[in-house]
């Protein structure tokens, strides 16, 4: 299974947040989306960065309560890593590891935004490998 494939089930649809706008804004984005991560992007198509749950939380600690005040662009990992629609699930599971990363914006061959995958979509994904998989290797030894 590749990222195209995740996409197709999932969707693409990916929540974003203007550099500009407040981390309190953004929290509240978080909380709304219900995900854990936004891409950060002034248009909603190219990425200047993002900004996860954990992020905020480092800012916090390093900054206090005046912290939510404060841009995105304060908090936000502007080195973000990308996946690409053809990726492997092996492949993202490897860059989620090594890079300790729990959130991958899929591009397009131009670099615009095409959509999000999570750890949770990764796991979802190799887990549904590993049954149809198992229910293979059970039909063949049951001879079917």
């Amino acid at each position: 299974m590749n990222v195209q494939q995740m996409l197709s089930a999932k969707g693409t649809a990916v929540a974003t947040v203007d550099p500009n706008d407040s981390l309190a804004d953004a929290t509240a984005s978080l909380r709304d989306h219900g995900v854990g991560a936004l891409v950060v992007s002034p248009d909603g198509s190219s990425i200047t960065g993002i900004v996860s749950e954990r992020d905020v939380v480092r800012a916090l600690a390093a900054h206090g309560g005046s912290t939510l005040g404060r841009a995105v662009s304060s908090a936000m990992s502007a080195d973000v890593v990308t996946c690409h629609p053809e990726d492997t699930i092996d492949e993202l599971m490897a860059m989620m590891t090594d890079r300790r990363i729990r959130h991958l914006p899929v591009t397009d061959d131009r670099g615009r935004l095409a959509g999000i995958v999570s750890i949770g979509d990764v796991v979802k994904a190799r887990l549904g490998q590993l049954e149809q998989e198992n229910n293979q290797l059970y039909d063949y030894i049951q001879g079917h």
